[in-house]
């Protein structure tokens, strides 16, 4: 089987979006993919973070990916800093990566304009972005478009690294789900939705109560006109709306279109927010059933135990391509 890794920070709880962009997906990869699924708190660390919601951010995000159908014992899920081999692979990967390039991280530039002062790891993290990935060997990457150029970056540093040492490192290709992969802001669907957004009701966090959930869909922003038609081009927010209704009902954009036809848009969206509710339902009582009983550490400790076998190998293979003792 192909092997699939990808990550989620722990720096806020996951939104709807990161739910239908990457956590439904990676449920439907592990059926098919030897998968990888972290938690990648020391990326988190790029930027200040109190310590008490760290750790609690971390179990959140961690439960919400059992809960939402990841299997442990078909996906090895795992804290990225309980595998050490991320953190001194990453500061091997820092070795051979350019400045020029982490100067062109735009996600870099972004988190970086208007402040007066930068943490050094926020500029050098591509180079622990691509460790992540090299370290076993992923096939294939969910990323988002935009993570595409920091997984430019982690191929090329993997094709240095064999051209310098000798082939070791599997070139990693992105897996971009065709529907859904992108669920964009409930104010403004030229953004996509973040957790880090300071407008709280330009997203749908996965742990909102149903009438949060119902109060944010209802001011939700709309097109000017009245018809409930997919038009991305024209008509950008209720076709952002209509994806996440299609995701969260099982339905198709046609059907949904047909179902509203001459209705507007307050019967769309007050439906819209009844199968969001629904959908979220389950996987809110299952975190909640996860969190009670403790065992999401335990699920943590065998995977992260799991994983470090697999990094290890990679690791020690790494090092002593580069001439290192071991």
């Amino acid at each position: 089987m192909k092997r699939v890794l990808s990550g989620m920070q722990p720096s806020g709880l996951p939104t709807l979006g990161n739910y239908i962009g990457a956590m439904k997906n990676y449920v439907e990869l592990q059926h098919t993919h030897d998968c990888y699924f972290m938690v990648v708190d020391l990326h988190a660390i790029t930027v200040p973070q109190d310590p008490a919601a760290l750790r609690e951010q971390s179990e959140a995000v961690a439960a919400l990916y059992i809960a939402a159908g990841i299997d442990p014992a078909k996906a090895t899920v795992f804290l990225q800093s309980q595998v050490h081999q991320h953190a001194e692979l990453g500061w091997l990967m820092t070795t051979l990566t350019y400045m020029g390039e982490l100067e062109r991280m735009t996600q870099f530039k972004d988190k970086a304009a208007g402040k007066d002062s930068v943490g050094a790891g926020l500029f050098t993290y591509p180079s622990l972005m691509a460790a992540d990935i090299l370290l076993y060997n992923a096939d294939l990457v969910p990323v988002g478009d935009d993570q595409k150029q920091h997984l430019e970056l982690t191929r090329d540093l993997a094709h240095r690294f064999n051209q310098r040492y000798g082939d070791t490192f599997t070139i990693p290709e992105p897996y971009i789900p065709k529907v859904g992969a992108r669920i964009m802001s409930l104010d403004d669907a030229s953004k996509k939705m973040s957790k880090s957004s300071a407008n709280q009701g330009s997203f749908i966090a996965m742990l909102d109560a149903p009438d949060v959930i119902r109060k944010k869909i209802s001011r939700a922003v709309t097109d000017s006109g009245r018809e409930v038609k997919f038009d991305p081009q024209n008509k950008p927010e209720v076709s952002n709306l209509m994806s996440i209704y299609a995701q969260c009902s099982n339905k198709s954009i046609a059907e949904i279109e047909a179902q509203y036809e001459g209705q507007g848009y307050g019967p769309f969206k007050k439906e819209l927010a009844e199968q969001v509710v629904a959908h979220l339902e389950p996987i809110q009582q299952k975190y909640y059933d996860i969190r009670k009983s403790g065992e999401i550490r335990q699920i943590l400790r065998q995977g992260a135990e799991r994983a470090s076998v697999e990094a290890e190998k990679i690791l020690n293979t790494v090092k002593e391509k580069m001439g290192f003792i071991l």
